[in-house]
């Protein structure tokens, strides 16, 4: 693992300088990045993976009957 150089100070070495900075401030901080995001909500995506995967179960459990697949 190498080290972060450090200044004759003892602080470390800024990799990138107060202008450029700046200029990542300014872009980060413009309109375009500040999205307002739903809350994520887990038991949301619980039940809707539930109802699916129940969906696709008694599918393919209807497909099975009607083909004539004998019950273990």
């Amino acid at each position: 693992m190498s080290n972060p150089t450090t200044t004759p100070s003892g602080m470390p070495e800024k990799k990138l300088s107060d202008e450029d900075l700046a200029r990542v401030n300014e872009y980060l901080n413009s309109t375009v990045h500040q999205y307002e995001r739903a809350p994520f909500r887990p038991w949301l995506l619980m039940t809707v993976l539930t109802v699916i995967v129940t969906g696709l179960t008694v599918i393919s459990l209807i497909y099975a009957w009607i083909h004539g697949v004998p019950r273990s």
